[in-house]
């Protein structure tokens, strides 16, 4: 019994040193916080891109995926390093206040209208490439619309929409969903309901739903995804952390990854890089 319990001691004094390395690797690796957009992460770029990050970097990055104006507040609140957002007047306020200090184009794809395939609204046929006629009928049908209402990047172009219209969607079909766009998709189909959406989100998740594309193509549906650089002198954040993904993804390597997500699959790219454009 002594023997073992002598044994049993050298062998924890021997796998101390060991386990302290570990420990010690495992907390000396750089990481950064990057605050996004739900669509940007429920498309699977995020889970295509940041392994092939961390490998070329070292970096390991945490994702919170929220609406683009939760992202900011948090981002404000100095929770965050980095933001890749899609809400152009709200990054443009953002960067006023001075919480940022640079905007970097990333990449663009366009929001589309789907609904259920009985098209109850008849938009397919009215008004394919019109979402304010889009709109119109759809409230004027009283058919059932999700609204993200998480004052994300999508839900304020929604937003901007129906202002376009001079128009209350105040109907009873009207549901303020308060959720991310994968979740808001899943909801739409379960309700044969009409929403606005990102197209990278709808073709990542089109197999599991009934719903299909009945407005799409007009030039007030494209949709911009940006990084910033946030401002330190207003937050605290990881400064050579942040820089070095924001180059990253600016790199030639880097757009040339967002260009080829989603063609295997989809036969098209969900996001065109536009860096420096």
């Amino acid at each position: 019994m002594k023997r073992y319990f002598t044994l049993l001691i050298l062998l924890i004094f021997l796998a101390f040193p060991c386990i302290f390395l570990l420990s010690s690797c495992s907390s000396n690796q750089k990481s950064l916080v990057l605050a996004t957009t739900t669509s940007v992460q429920d498309s699977g770029l995020l889970d295509y891109l940041l392994p092939q990050f961390e490998k070329d970097t070292g970096i390991k990055v945490k994702v919170i995926a929220k609406g683009t104006g939760e992202a900011l507040e948090i981002a404000k609140r100095g929770d965050a390093d980095c933001l890749l957002v899609h809400s152009e007047e709200q990054e443009l306020e953002f960067i006023k206040e001075g919480y940022g200090i640079k905007r970097y184009k990333v990449m663009y794809n366009d929001f589309v209208i789907v609904g259920p395939r009985s098209d109850p609204s008849n938009v397919k046929q009215k008004a394919y490439n019109d979402p304010l006629k889009a709109f119109e009928l759809i409230k004027n049908s009283n058919s059932t619309f999700i609204s993200r209402g998480d004052e994300s990047g999508t839900h304020q172009r929604e937003k901007s929409l129906w202002k376009k219209l001079n128009v209350e969607p105040d109907w009873r079909n009207y549901i303020v969903a308060g959720l991310g766009m994968g979740q808001v998709l899943s909801m739409a189909n379960e309700k044969k309901a009409y929403t606005l959406t990102d197209r990278g989100t709808y073709l990542s998740m089109k197999d599991q739903l009934d719903l299909e594309i009945v407005c799409e193509k007009s030039p007030i549906l494209i949709n911009q995804y940006s990084l910033i650089m946030l401002n330190p002198e207003k937050i605290k954040f990881k400064q050579e952390e942040a820089r070095i993904l924001i180059d990253w993804f600016i790199s030639e390597k880097g757009q040339k990854l967002i260009g080829e997500f989603g063609v295997d699959k989809f036969k098209q790219p969900l996001f065109i890089p536009n860096a420096g454009r």
